[in-house]
């Protein structure tokens, strides 16, 4: 089988190459998958550089979540030969995997592999995020890169809930599409202060930040909270920390918090998972909803499609596809 590969840390351009391997052999609990279709995420790029909160164990593949179809199934019968799964694991930029059954999850009938091998990591971020967030109805939410795919799905979501939006950008043709999916306020970083524009048009300022960039923006965006207000930080695309006004956290009783996935849904009862599932599943059926794909390349196009990612103002997600 084809996978990509990494022997040592680094940007993925540098380090990656595309190798033949022996097809992996499930144990018990385990299915082989074969992969279909993955997206390309800033955590993936990150793991590979060593800057996420996974440490490589070399050599490794990359990739978080994806989409496939059971090449062979687990002796319980849960999981057939031919049943379409999303599911998620270390290492998915290669043809096939075995995964525990606990990481599987059936795709619905009418869901393309486009879109399955993404209704993980983003939208169930979105989800979690907006749950843990105490937002109701009328108040303020603010997103920085509100044109990346979860930014996308965090507006669109919060949106069904009645939560005022306002974002960030870095391009002016995303201001549009933004507004398209329902925010209400779009400033471009680029040209715009966002501490002066953003409280003056939010009343007083947001009640909650979702912030994915950290840095010089996500210090200028702590200044954008009201008073009482709760900045939620879950990634670091600016490769930089948070440089924190501490007097802004004391006079106005901020909060800052992290939020990872992993931890959230390690902590959700089965219950509560499948209608967190349920929920997601639903919002990406949905005629309403939108999932912006950029482009399509086959595994072996790997370098093609990473260059494509990088491109600045990319509108939608890079797949890797067969």
């Amino acid at each position: 089988m084809k996978e990509i590969i990494f022997e040592k840390l680094g940007k993925p351009l540098e380090v990656l190459e595309l190798r033949e391997s022996e097809v992996p052999t499930p144990k018990e609990n385990e299915v082989l998958i074969r992969v279909t279709a993955r997206n390309i995420n800033p955590s993936d790029i990150m793991f590979i550089q060593g800057l996420y909160g996974i440490t490589p164990r070399l050599p490794s593949s990359a990739g978080f979540e994806a989409a496939g179809v059971i090449e062979k199934g687990d002796e319980a019968g849960r999981f057939s030969k031919g049943m379409r799964v999303m599911f998620t694991g270390l290492g998915t930029w290669r043809e096939y995997m075995v995964v525990p059954v606990g990481g599987v999850i059936p795709i619905p009938q009418n869901m393309p592999d486009e879109i399955a091998c993404q209704a993980f990591v983003n939208p169930l971020t979105a989800y979690g995020m907006l749950e843990e967030s105490g937002l109701e109805e009328g108040q303020w939410l603010l997103i920085t890169a509100g044109a990346s795919a979860f930014g996308k799905f965090a507006v669109q979501l919060a949106k069904e809930k009645g939560i005022k939006v306002a974002a960030t950008v870095r391009h002016d043709d995303q201001i549009e599409i933004l507004k398209n999916l329902g925010a209400d306020l779009v400033v471009n970083t680029e040209k715009d202060k966002i501490h002066r524009i953003i409280p003056d048009q939010t009343s007083g300022g947001v009640h909650v930040i979702f912030d994915a960039v950290s840095g010089k923006l996500g210090s200028q965006a702590l200044s954008c909270l009201r008073a009482n207000g709760k900045m939620m930080v879950f990634g670091a695309l600016s490769l930089e920390n948070l440089s924190i006004n501490s007097g802004l956290l004391i006079f106005k009783n901020l909060k800052i918090e992290g939020f990872w996935l992993s931890t959230w849904t390690e902590k959700l009862d089965h219950k509560e998972r499948i209608e967190a599932f349920g929920k997601v599943f639903h919002f990406l059926m949905s005629e309403d909803s939108q999932v912006d794909i950029a482009g399509k390349f086959p595994l072996e196009s790997f370098r093609e499609a990473i260059m494509e990612y990088e491109k600045p103002g990319r509108n939608g997600k890079i797949l890797l596809m067969g």
